[in-house]
């Protein structure tokens, strides 16, 4: 730290007379921000990249592209970077509502998701996050995840033109835009590959490439096999003999993030998609972006100080963007990426999977000890809270969390797998295995949230399932997520195979096409579709109007009863006790369970009062939110 406080104010003198020498008239705003962020950019790049003799002249690059940047964006933007620096917890708001979806599956283009902005404002959403939508090639294209250019919109569906344009039509109805940015690694068609393959050696250092096998068989004795039914090891061979890191698909070729330029040419892709009124971008693959020999190259921790360093240059180009982070590894691992000075919010894999696990067992003790113990977070940071995504189901508990419950892990997994692809004896649900594999009993599960909660076995049942899971989501604490068409309960698509390309993937199967017949039932209570969306619209509009579900602070609370869920929202004068019951029975909590409240409590959902001095009974799969008052 004293070498790195001896080159401050030198590297500081050098980036300014570059800047001045390059006639950036960036402006007093970004002056400011420069001389508050600097310091931490500086740190965060000399960590990285200190050891390189152009490590200065690097840095002074970086910032005078932010300069430019900054230079460059629009000034509506630049109001609401104002905005929100003065209100920096925006996104913890009660009135925080997500949605998600395929461009393509739910609108067909961009213009449709333009059209359907009235329907987004009557379902409440303030967050839209819109599944990769930027080239990528087809059939390689990982559903999107093999992005050939950051730059350019998939012409299928729309231009970047127009993305811009829905962008700011969006923000002028309260609605922030979301996006993937796919930065562990390109396609094997982005241009940058395409000039690595051909012997260009600027290009070829912006992924790994090695002669021979004698890097890569170093590598892989430590690097586990993500895709091995894809391609065995993490390295595919290349047409001229080479070798180049992918850690999913063969076309999938990892970035280089040791390499300078790299970091700097990804930074630019990020403020550029700023510039075009992205508000938040989902930071695909997080774990995986730093490689080191003689290490499993996940969660390394240049992995947080690189997550860290591209905060530091957009608090200087573009300082309302956010962070969300998408990794799916243990528990802890997960936690370690949300922070304000690296992902402000993040998924919440443990929470959506643990909810299932407790529809299939009715007992939610393992959900219970989560929330006790994994859900707080860093303050200025926010979950998002999902019931189900685009991708999979996996069950990430920590066997040792679940040992203290007297659960073996591996075979709690085997039950859940089996419960959930209809293989075990009564079970209400209907998903389709995901990598299956029927000799260990390993797999993931795929299926609409309907589907999976038995909407073609008992659709009352179902809609009760449906509820009572987005009413954990909803009232934990973050941002509650839907992928639009859950709330009018759509089922799965058992048609998926038939589309080219989808045969061999059954994640296709819980991306179902706008289901225009269940949305033109939405305002009939009296059908399945109208049913759940009119208890999801009472959540939605109760939220809103309660003070102490912003933020994501929660409180364990003990009911002694393994079926029946409860947590507490602390507010000022009131605190939210939020009840479920995952059992298909009546569960009855005594009075003594509530005696450190006040008698007399409000569902806030039905709006009836209830005494707790009387004990209280849920009926199956029921929940209420109680407004209650201390003793």
């Amino acid at each position: 730290m004293q070498e790195l406080a001896s080159v401050d104010e030198t590297a500081r003198q050098h980036v300014v007379e570059a800047i001045a020498r390059a006639d950036v008239s960036a402006g007093t705003d970004f002056e400011q921000r420069f001389h508050r962020h600097f310091p931490d950019l500086l740190r965060l790049f000399h960590s990285l990249y200190g050891s390189r003799g152009d490590w200065l002249d690097q840095l002074t690059a970086l910032v005078l592209q932010c300069a430019r940047s900054w230079q460059d964006r629009p000034a509506e933007l630049k109001a609401i970077d104002g905005e929100r620096e003065a209100n920096p917890g925006w996104f913890q708001a009660n009135t925080m509502l997500g949605g998600v979806c395929y461009v393509d599956r739910y609108a067909e283009n961009l213009e449709g998701v333009r059209s359907r902005i009235p329907y987004f404002k009557e379902l409440g959403l303030t967050y839209l996050h819109l599944m990769p939508l930027f080239l990528a090639p087809e059939p390689h294209s990982d559903g999107g995840y093999a992005v050939s250019s950051y730059r350019q919109v998939n012409p299928k569906l729309g231009t970047m033109e127009q993305l811009r344009d829905l962008a700011a039509e969006l923000k002028a109805n309260g609605i922030s835009l979301v996006v993937d940015f796919i930065f562990n690694h390109t396609s094997d068609e982005h241009e940058w590959a395409r000039r690595a393959a051909a012997g260009d050696s600027e290009f070829s250092d912006y992924y790994w490439i090695f002669p021979d096998r004698t890097m890569p068989d170093a590598f892989e004795q430590n690097v586990r096999e993500i895709f091995p039914e894809n391609h065995p090891g993490s390295f595919i061979r290349m047409e001229d003999g080479r070798w180049v890191w992918a850690t999913f698909h063969t076309y999938q070729w990892d970035l280089n993030y040791s390499n300078p330029d790299v970091f700097r040419a990804m930074a630019g892709e990020m403020l550029f998609l700023a510039n075009q009124g992205v508000d938040i971008l989902r930071m695909d693959a997080v774990a995986f972006i730093w490689k080191q020999l003689g290490t499993p190259c996940e969660n390394l921790p240049e992995a947080h100080t690189l997550l860290q360093a591209f905060n530091a240059v957009c608090r200087l180009a573009a300082p309302s963007l956010l962070f969300k982070s998408e990794a799916i590894v243990h528990p802890d691992e997960v936690a370690l990426y949300i922070d304000p000075a690296e992902c402000q919010i993040s998924y919440n894999p443990l929470q959506m999977a643990l909810i299932w696990e407790a529809l299939a067992t009715r007992d939610a003790s393992l959900l219970a000890q989560a929330l006790e113990r994994r859900h707080n977070i860093p303050e200025g940071t926010s979950w998002v809270n999902y019931v189900r995504s685009h991708d999979d189901i996996g069950w990430t508990f920590a066997d040792e969390d679940a040992a203290e419950l007297g659960i073996n892990g591996f075979d709690h997994r085997r039950f859940l797998n089996s419960f959930y692809v209809n293989r075990f004896p009564g079970s209400f649900a209907r998903g389709v295995p995901f990598q299956d594999n029927p000799k260990t009993g390993d797999c993931r599960i795929s299926g609409t949230t309907a589907s999976l909660c038995g909407m073609e076995i008992d659709p009352a049942e179902a809609v009760e399932r449906i509820l009572l899971a987005h009413a954990v989501a909803f009232s934990t604490g973050g941002i509650p997520l839907l992928y639009l068409g859950d709330e009018v309960g759509q089922v799965n698509d058992y048609g998926y195979a038939s589309e080219p390309g989808h045969e061999a993937d059954s994640r296709w199967v819980h991306r179902p096409h706008y289901p225009a017949e269940q949305y033109a039932r939405h305002q009939d209570p009296s059908t399945p579709e109208g049913a759940v969306f009119a208890g999801l619209k009472r959540m939605i509009e109760v939220r809103a109007a309660t003070p102490e579900l912003a933020g994501t602070r929660l409180i364990d609370f003990a009911t002694n009863n393994r079926s029946v869920l409860a947590y507490q929202r602390p507010g000022w004068q009131s605190w939210i006790l939020a009840l479920a019951n995952f059992s298909d029975q009546p569960q009855s909590l005594p009075a003594e369970t509530f005696s450190g409240y006040a008698s007399a409590a409000v569902d806030l959902l039905s709006e009836a009062g209830l005494q707790l001095d009387e004990g209280v009974t849920l009926l199956p799969r029921q929940y209420l939110w109680l407004r209650v008052t201390p003793a």
